[in-house]
């Protein structure tokens, strides 16, 4: 576990520095740092930290850590398969919301209206892609369609690492994008992005309509989440769902098949 997370989050000096290290102004000024020269001279320890494969991504000179972390993958190391897809690469959970809108993730029991700020609006998964700093942080559209709307709430910036949510209901205090979109074959879906602690930008592209695999956006430096809420005619795969239960996710690629779709006959 990280020892500066676990001091934040775990002792009363921490929980003081806490309220500071989670503000919008502190991400601020670090993603001032993140975009400058000086910041170039953190990416080989980055990539050697987290063991991450260039051979995957474009070649390039990066100006900044930030022009790094929002690199681009080089086409077709990442194909968009049948299905249900991720949309980003990830960790990935599945909820099944109750008829009360409520589902439970750690210690904290959510409600899909807390997500959105809301009402009379009714899903019945949430699928969480909780995103590690060592990830591609581009995430795509799951399906064919259009953006029916889109809103930003302003919350603050506590970190997506589980140690949070014991003690948090991240995904509803954080701050996020919320787009409400209607697809072809999914019907009615929420897209949320979850901005997370020193994350100071969630970057969208302007679109109105869009076709599945199309790029939504990309997080700046750090780790973050996508929450997709959908409807009930989907099936998602039983390694997931069983991860789920015993309370490990599963580590998914955008592109990837996880589950789906149910047709009536």
């Amino acid at each position: 576990m990280n020892k500066g997370l676990y001091f934040l989050y775990n002792s009363i000096v921490g929980r003081f520095f806490l309220k500071i290290a989670s503000s919008h102004l502190i991400a601020n000024v670090y993603a001032k740092y993140m975009n400058s020269k000086l910041s170039k001279n953190k990416i080989k320890k980055y990539i050697k930290k987290y063991n991450i494969d260039m051979n995957e991504y474009e070649k390039k000179d990066y100006s900044s850590f930030n022009d790094f972390f929002t690199r681009n993958i080089i086409k077709n190391k990442r194909k968009i398969k049948d299905g249900i897809v991720a949309v980003c690469d990830a960790k990935l959970s599945v909820y099944k919301i109750t008829e009360g809108s409520f589902f439970k993730i750690k210690n904290s029991i959510y409600t899909v209206n807390e997500l959105f700020r809301e009402t009379d609006i009714n899903y019945d998964y949430a699928l969480i892609f909780r995103l590690g700093v060592e990830d591609y942080h581009h995430y795509i559209f799951p399906d064919d369609g259009f953006v029916r709307s889109s809103k930003f709430i302003k919350g603050i910036l506590h970190t997506v690492q589980p140690i949070a949510f014991k003690k948090y209901k991240v995904f509803s205090e954080n701050s996020r994008n919320v787009t409400f979109l209607e697809c072809k074959n999914l019907g009615d879906v929420c897209y949320i992005e979850v901005g997370a602690m020193l994350i100071g930008k969630i970057v969208n592209e302007k679109v109105d309509r869009f076709k599945k695999g199309d790029e939504k956006g990309h997080f700046e430096f750090g780790g973050s989440t996508v929450v997709l809420l959908l409807k009930n005619n989907i099936k998602i795969r039983e390694d997931i769902l069983n991860n789920t239960k015993c309370g490990v996710e599963t580590l998914v690629k955008l592109g990837e098949t996880i589950g789906e779709i149910k047709y009536e006959k």
